[in-house]
């Protein structure tokens, strides 16, 4: 059985450290306990034991305009760390997965008028080795109303638990959608269906 860490609502970050927390305490009972309930497995690579995959809840966003998509890139890390993305992320506990998709574009663009058209779909994306994370992840076709400009600054603040993060918003043409980080662009071709 695999303990959906995501259930908590806590930020990514603290779901990987409490599955590892929890992985070591399992791990290092005496023989004489009786064992814990597994959370998930583990498996042995030639560098160690390789913590237990989490499975988590994401929502992505296609925001589409005139034939560009919304994209953004971090401002404090390079390409080469993180990419270009699509504005996305975790679907909060009772949080219904377009619900989180309207949140996060909101968070991560600065922007509201945000509308979805329709889901696409759901993939899972393994993003091992950054973290031991298996996302499920439900993506959206989101229309935004208003003007926005080519190019403009944002962050999200993470509901203050956290330093805010800093993006650059811009559009990009369709076709180039295939320069997504980590699978992103993995259902773009649907909307075209």
């Amino acid at each position: 059985m695999i303990f959906h860490w995501s259930r908590l609502g806590l930020p990514s970050t603290a779901q990987t450290t409490l599955a590892r927390a929890a992985q070591e305490a399992i791990s290092g009972l005496p023989d004489s306990q009786p064992a814990a309930p597994q959370i998930g497995t583990s498996r042995t690579s030639g560098e160690g034991t390789m913590p237990e995959k989490i499975i988590t809840n994401k929502a992505l966003c296609y925001v589409v305009r005139e034939g560009r998509l919304l994209v953004f890139r971090h401002t404090d890390f390079s390409y080469e760390e993180v990419g270009i993305q699509v504005p996305g992320g975790s679907v909060r506990p009772g949080e219904d997965p377009a619900g989180a998709a309207l949140r996060e574009a909101r968070e991560e663009t600065g922007l509201t008028g945000f509308a979805v058209v329709r889901k696409l779909g759901e993939i899972e994306y393994d993003i091992s080795p950054l973290r031991f994370e298996i996302q499920r992840r439900h993506v959206f076709e989101l229309a935004l109303h208003g003007a926005t400009p080519e190019r403009w600054a944002s962050q999200e603040d993470h509901d203050g638990e956290q330093e805010p993060t800093r993006f650059e918003c811009f559009w990009i043409p369709l076709r180039a959608a295939h320069v997504l980080q980590s699978g992103q662009g993995a259902l773009v071709g649907r909307l075209f269906d």
